[in-house]
């Protein structure tokens, strides 16, 4: 069945009460994707008590949504008030707050200055991977999930903020961001729930916005002070800020600041915390893809020029992309009244964009629930809808990170399969867990096996 904008359904699927909140309480994320998968792309109005949202997921709508009538959905409403307590108004947010955000961070994030980075970042993860020799001799298993985004995390850090933060405090500072991104689930699933009442996760949410407040306000105001006009990202604001307004205003640049360093971040940590669950279930993936590490990093070490060369290990990060998208939803309020699919959709109203559900569509996708990264190689000629695959979203908000995805996780895939053999210790079933993206409830135990190279 083909759905496009000028279609003649003049109603939505209504997905009841009754139906909706069983579904939602047991798994968000796979019960989202599947609400708009049963019905084919077509808009879903999801009856949660006060509160009916609808679910776009079919590429003509996330089209019309993100890039061709964006200005009519905005980031605002109930979905954005949890994330809007830590990020504020920057890149993340709405209006002339996000147009002077991302005209001053675009530059920061071209595949150009990108690129550039890559020395340095391809020093660090190197220096990071050989930490972990001491879990490899002793044969004591790691969190994959912690170890990926430590890795990513130092490797962000040092790049962008010049080591302007220390790495005890930026050890700190992370789970600060995780526990943020977790601990709004609850809000996210019930968003007309007053702020006047408590719920779960509102007490960790809070202590956690304040320690990074505590972080970053004291390492903007070091900045100021030294004015080295250097190039890494808070030196760079600041000076931008203050060519703009006269003076830096440090609320401003504090947003910018903890959006830039998710948007830098999250992403890449989540992804490869998948990846490992994904080569154990997949292990011709894994044999395939440690033969073109082998065949082109040798004995290493890694640098940004291998990252080129490793063409199916691209592919396998865009197929991790496809099946476990960072962002679950993307929630927009309607400006305006409006028509999305041939069905009526009122001003205020809110919109979920869904690239879970968007990614697994049958008519754009074969066997969309299989996990194979051959339907990413060059010489496949499939022609897909653009707006088929949206792991960064799309228009004028798509996510300014996604050069350095690109970058920094095949440098960190790379860096530790030319060095060890991971093995996954606790093989199971992954539970998506909803928040600002979308990680695994459970932990992924990996025992790294050091490559014998004598043999």
């Amino acid at each position: 069945m083909s759905l496009d904008t000028g279609t003649t359904v003049t109603g939505p699927r209504v997905l009841p009460f009754y139906r909706a909140i069983p579904r939602l309480v047991k798994d968000p994320v796979t019960e989202l994707a599947k609400m708009g998968t049963e019905a084919g792309g077509r808009v879903v109005r999801i009856d949660i008590g006060p509160f009916r949202p609808y679910l776009v997921s079919h590429p003509d709508h996330v089209q019309q949504v993100l890039k061709t009538d964006w200005s009519n959905f905005v980031r605002e409403g109930m979905f954005w008030r949890p994330l809007s307590r830590v990020i504020g108004q920057s890149i993340l947010g709405e209006g002339e707050g996000w147009e002077s955000s991302r005209r001053i961070l675009q530059p920061l994030f071209t595949a150009r200055y990108t690129a550039s980075l890559g020395e340095d970042m391809a020093d660090i993860i190197a220096e990071c991977i050989l930490e972990l020799d001491d879990y490899a001799r002793t044969g004591r298993p790691v969190d994959g999930g912690y170890q990926m985004t430590t890795i990513v995390n130092q490797a962000v850090i040092k790049v962008l903020f010049g080591g302007r933060i220390s790495r005890d405090v930026a050890e700190r500072l992370s789970p600060e961001f995780a526990t943020c991104a977790t601990s709004i689930a609850f809000r996210l699933l019930f968003p007309f729930v007053p702020y006047s009442v408590k719920v779960p996760g509102d007490r960790a949410f809070l202590a956690a916005a304040k320690k990074i407040d505590e972080i970053v306000y004291p390492l903007i105001e070091r900045a100021r002070k030294e004015n080295t006009g250097t190039n890494e990202v808070v030196s760079a604001l600041i000076g931008a800020r203050i060519a703009q307004d006269g003076e830096a205003d440090l609320r401003q640049v504090r947003d910018d600041l903890v959006s830039i360093y998710g948007a830098a971040s999250e992403t890449t940590a989540m992804s490869l915390t998948w990846l490992w669950s994904v080569l154990h279930d997949h292990p011709d993936v894994n044999a395939r893809l440690l033969e073109e590490i082998d065949e082109v990093v040798g004995e290493g070490p890694v640098r940004p020029a291998h990252v080129a060369k490793l063409r199916y290990l691209r592919m396998v990060l865009q197929e991790l992309l496809r099946v476990y998208p960072s962002a679950w939803i993307i929630p927009r309020q309607t400006v305006a009244d409006t028509e999305i699919g041939g069905v009526p959709i009122k001003a205020g109203s809110q919109v979920l964009v869904s690239p879970y559900t968007t990614h697994r569509l049958a008519e754009f996708w074969d066997r969309p629930l299989e996990f194979d990264p051959e339907r990413w190689a060059p010489e496949r000629t499939d022609r897909r809808h653009r707006y088929s695959f949206i792991p960064f979203g799309a228009g004028p908000h798509v996510c300014l990170g996604q050069h350095l995805f690109y970058l920094e996780a095949p440098l960190v895939i790379a860096n530790l399969l030319s060095r060890y053999r991971p093995v996954l210790t606790n093989p199971q079933r992954l539970t998506p867990v909803p928040g600002a993206s979308v990680r695994p409830k459970e932990k992924l135990l990996l025992k790294l096996l050091p490559i014998d190279r004598n043999r």
